[in-house]
């Protein structure tokens, strides 16, 4: 029986009854737990199960409820005033943003999680898988919402595969192509960052490549949310939106951006305009 034909058998087991351990694959099977515990592995890296002590359940998903909407900033008086909007689920950051505030990270990071329940994505500056691992398991002990932010490299997927396997999230960045969103999402990426702005700039049309993404993420089931990255402008952001990405993650600008229109100014100043007529 081939890996494939195996992992389509485990998957209707878990189906029926929820979940199942590794003895009684190994015996429905016929094949060895060694065998088995592999398989589990690889499809637990497609977001396709979970794996428990001795067996596995089925991975339940829950549906995204809404785009996300991620604050890529470092400022902490921009993540203040996002805040107040009532519509921020995170923040990321990269060593550049992180750079430009002046302060110690450690000090930047806590800042943060003291203003934004929810992700805080980080970048390590190292670029060998060893020091990636154990420069981001100093930054989850900051806090439970850090997500680790990796570039896509073969150094940066062995990182994410070693931290996904301690139940470290991470966010794998700087993707410019569908086959490495799928690498990302086989290594076992939380988020994968496609950058459609940067595509955008060199003339290649960057929502064709998220949708590409959005449509494989799809077919296979993988549970690696898409966060569309390098957003210039709102128009993008309804491109991303529309291409049922998972999220997007905008500068400030661009958010404030977002709430404004010509029409809306117009209206409010017309209806401004009568009430001054309304007899007090």
């Amino acid at each position: 029986m081939f890996n494939s034909q195996r992992h389509e058998e485990i998957l209707k087991v878990l189906e029926e009854k929820g979940s199942i351990t590794v003895e009684e694959l190994s015996k429905s099977l016929k094949v060895s737990p060694s065998t088995i515990r592999r398989d589990l592995e690889e499809m637990e890296g497609e977001g396709l199960l979970k794996r428990t002590h001795g067996g596995a359940t089925r991975e339940r998903k829950e549906r995204v409820r809404g785009m996300k909407i991620f604050l890529d900033t470092a400022n902490v008086e921009e993540i203040k005033k996002a805040k107040d909007f009532g519509i921020i689920d995170g923040v990321t950051t990269n060593p550049s943003s992180i750079a430009r505030e002046g302060k110690s990270l450690e000090a930047l990071i806590k800042e943060i999680i003291n203003i934004i329940d929810g992700p805080i994505c980080v970048e390590p500056v190292a670029s060998e898988t060893e020091k990636i691992v154990s420069e981001a398991e100093g930054l989850v002990r900051l806090h439970k919402n850090i997500v680790i932010k990796i570039p896509i490299t073969p150094e940066g997927l062995k990182a994410v595969r070693s931290l996904s396997k301690k139940g470290i999230k991470t966010g794998v960045t700087l993707a410019f192509s569908s086959s490495q969103a799928l690498l990302a999402a086989k290594a076992g990426a939380t988020y994968c960052f496609p950058f459609m702005g940067r595509l955008d700039d060199i003339g290649q049309e960057g929502i064709d490549v998220v949708r590409d993404i959005v449509q494989i993420y799809r077919n296979y089931g993988f549970g690696t949310e898409v966060i569309v990255a390098s957003i210039r402008n709102p128009l993008q952001v309804e491109k991303a939106a529309l291409s049922g990405a998972g999220g997007v993650t905008i500068p400030f600008n661009v958010l404030e951006k977002l709430v404004k229109h010509p029409l809306t100014d117009e209206g409010i100043e017309k209806f401004l305009s009568d009430w001054k007529k309304v007899p007090k």
